[in-house]
């Protein structure tokens, strides 16, 4: 397995940080959820700038978290960390070694990704994944890095998007919580992938899914709390 938690139980991974402290994908953000005791790791989302250096950004644009108009392809990482857009390197000296990561692949393949977290995470990417939606990013990270740990992000887990993430030589697939029983857990066993879970906010639904035999899940709110 990809993950574990200190008791055996699935990992509590943070997305994009604990945004109930700062926003989201912010450096201050991911300094909360590492303090929280109930947190395993960090989810968050990786772009390049307009210099190509691998910075933290869900969105294509700034407007949503940032308000401003501008598309991070756009800008350098200077200017970006003017906004508090915090780059890859920085995120990864402050989480340190121990906490496991998902490195969430936006658009298009970045280059600078594979140097910055070979000399943070070693060789093998120790504790971390690389996911992404974009099958081309997975399948380009696989020819640079092939021992590298790849989930598939995906709406379900159905046998056609199984054999993608097969396919692709993934490890596994992080699914919409929504999409997961029983029989996706057991078709995902059969096919040798294993199965993360994003994004879930309620205690309940965290504990539901630890039952199913999920390795992580991505949480906010109540959820990251244990």
């Amino acid at each position: 397995m990809t993950a574990a938690g200190p008791t055996g139980r699935a990992l509590r991974l943070a997305h994009r940080g604990d945004w109930r402290v700062a926003p989201e994908n912010t450096l201050a953000a991911m300094a909360a959820a590492l303090a929280n005791p109930a947190c395993d790791g960090l989810e968050f989302d990786v772009r390049a700038s307009r210099d190509g250096i691998p910075v933290l950004l869900h969105d294509e644009t700034l407007q949503r978290v940032q308000r401003r108009a501008e598309a991070v392809s756009a800008l350098d990482a200077g200017t970006l960390a003017d906004a508090g857009v915090p780059t890859l390197a920085e995120v990864l000296a402050l989480a340190g070694p121990a906490p496991f990561l998902d490195v969430e692949l936006k658009g298009e393949p970045v280059p600078a990704v594979i140097p910055v977290l070979e000399a943070a995470r070693g060789a093998g990417l120790a504790r971390t994944v690389v996911s992404s939606f974009e099958a081309t990013t997975l399948a380009w990270i696989g020819e640079q890095r092939p021992a590298w740990p790849r989930w598939l992000n995906a709406m379900d887990l159905r046998a056609p998007t199984l054999r993608v993430a097969a396919d692709l030589g993934c490890r596994g697939l992080s699914s919409d919580w929504r999409a997961i029983d029983s029989a996706g857990i057991r078709r995902a066993a059969e096919a040798g992938l294993e199965v993360a879970a994003w994004t879930v906010r309620r205690r309940p639904t965290a504990a539901r899914l630890e039952r199913l035999g999920v390795i992580a899940i991505c949480v906010e709110a109540a959820a990251l709390d244990g």
